[in-house]
């Protein structure tokens, strides 16, 4: 794997983390302010639900880039 992949898997691994991280705060401020505020709360949740969508995307970039890594390998020994 070169420099370039091995910072994106670095990269990768962090900001899914990190947005997990992000998920989770999003729908607990969500309950928080429910009480208050139906609109704000729906608008938390549908930002987590959002955060949570772009996770997945990135999770999928992930798995393609260990599998072009695995392909790299193989044609290279």
């Amino acid at each position: 794997m070169d420099e370039v992949q091995k910072k994106l898997h670095i990269l990768l691994d962090y900001w899914i983390a990190h947005n997990s991280e992000h998920t989770k705060e999003f729908r607990d401020w969500a309950d928080k302010v429910a009480p208050s505020s139906t609109e704000v709360a729906q608008q938390l949740q549908a930002a987590a639900t959002k955060m949570a969508a772009v996770s997945a995307e990135l999770t999928k970039a992930r798995q393609a880039l260990s599998k072009s890594k695995g392909e790299h390998q193989d044609v290279h020994g």
